[in-house]
């Protein structure tokens, strides 16, 4: 190496400093610059452990080049500097699932057993299961929009309201089930007038959309009870809902790797979409020609396709939601599940589509 690729200083009037033991020729040497070129003293061949050529050169840089590079060893104060190690990669790690499987599981098949058990045995707890549903998903609903964003819905009105709905709707059919939400709206309306003005337009604006979200929508499934094959419709909707969810996180949790909406929810995958269609055609062709009346397969796939549509869309809407809350889940009523609302979130807007396509398809009887 030469100086210059040490960092020696170079300009105009620059002479190499003499060798050692060397004196100076010539006029163009003189005192200041043998003081600012002179050697350092003679030392005994000490070996620097641990250091090499480059570390003393980064040293002898920073001291603004007051000293001339020479050879040889120097006695520098810094302890020598350990090589710094390669860290070793981590193991991958195993994909695991978001939620706790035992608990989902478990609460899963307990609440199947009840709405199977009400549903096929008498027709009127089952109606009053939805109820609680409802009720129990307003609370959840409006305790975080209170929470979060400090929007005061009004609960008792609409739990009130939410179950008149549900039972309209089994009793008088789609028309009383209109009444009844417009009855819930007005009611919110004049609810809220007890209370100071601010936040009057947000709150009552909040609560009319938790009337629709959750206990209209659910109004649906009250309908398709009151066919003469209405328990197996009901059980068409749960299935083909169910079915959907979990060709999602099955098919998604093994081979997803394109996200489906990340700014929504980043756990969706498009794979996890194919997942939801296919198992819900097959699933829909099956329950369309061996449990409803008048059924066919060929029905069946367009049924599928249209949950795995719409249970898709009302879990994104869901995420929507709690995205803009800041929340993970809406409660944490149901152990692995999270709140009511957690379950609902794809059956809600399932429950028009599939009633509305029984209907066209097999009628309403």
């Amino acid at each position: 190496m030469n100086d210059s690729s040490w960092g020696a200083p170079q300009g105009a009037g620059y002479r190499a400093a003499p060798e050692m033991g060397v004196a100076p020729a010539g006029p163009a040497y003189d005192v200041h610059e043998a003081q600012q070129t002179r050697p350092m003293p003679n030392v005994p061949d000490v070996p620097d452990a641990g250091r090499d050529v480059e570390a003393d050169a980064v040293g002898r840089d920073r001291r603004n080049g007051d000293a001339a590079h020479v050879g040889g060893p120097l006695f520098r104060d810094e302890m020598p500097q350990e090589p710094m190690s390669t860290p070793l990669p981590s193991p991958p790690q195993k994909k695991r699932a978001g939620r706790d499987l035992r608990a989902a599981i478990g609460v899963g098949v307990g609440l199947g057993a009840v709405i199977v058990a009400s549903l096929f045995f008498v027709k009127a707890i089952f109606v009053g299961v939805i109820a609680l549903a409802v009720v129990v998903g307003l609370w959840e609903l409006t305790s975080r929009l209170r929470e979060q964003k400090g929007i005061n819905a009004p609960l008792i009105p609409l739990a009130v309201g939410g179950a008149a709905m549900v039972v309209a709707g089994y009793a008088r059919g789609a028309e009383g089930a209109w009444v009844a939400m417009a009855l819930t709206a007005l009611a919110v309306l004049v609810w809220r007038m007890t209370e100071p003005p601010e936040g009057y337009l947000k709150d009552v604006t909040a609560g009319v959309f938790a009337a629709f979200y959750v206990p209209f929508l659910a109004t649906f499934v009250a309908m398709m009870l009151t066919s003469d094959d209405g328990p197996w419709r009901v059980l068409t909707f749960l299935v083909l809902t169910v079915v959907s969810d979990t060709g999602a996180y099955a098919v998604g949790w093994r081979f997803g790797t394109h996200k489906l909406a990340p700014r929504i929810s980043p756990g969706k995958t498009r794979e996890g979409l194919l997942g939801a269609v296919s198992f819900a055609m097959v699933a829909g062709a099956l329950c369309m020609e061996f449990l409803i009346d008048g059924g066919s397969w060929w029905q069946g796939l367009l049924l599928g396709l249209a949950v795995a549509v719409s249970a898709t869309l009302g879990d994104l809407g869901e995420s929507m939601i709690k995205r803009d809350l800041g929340i993970k889940d809406m409660g944490t009523l149901l152990p692995g599940h999270g709140g009511i609302m957690d379950r609902l979130d794809s059956l809600l807007p399932t429950a028009p589509v599939v009633w509305l396509l029984l209907v066209l398809f097999v009628g309403s009887g």
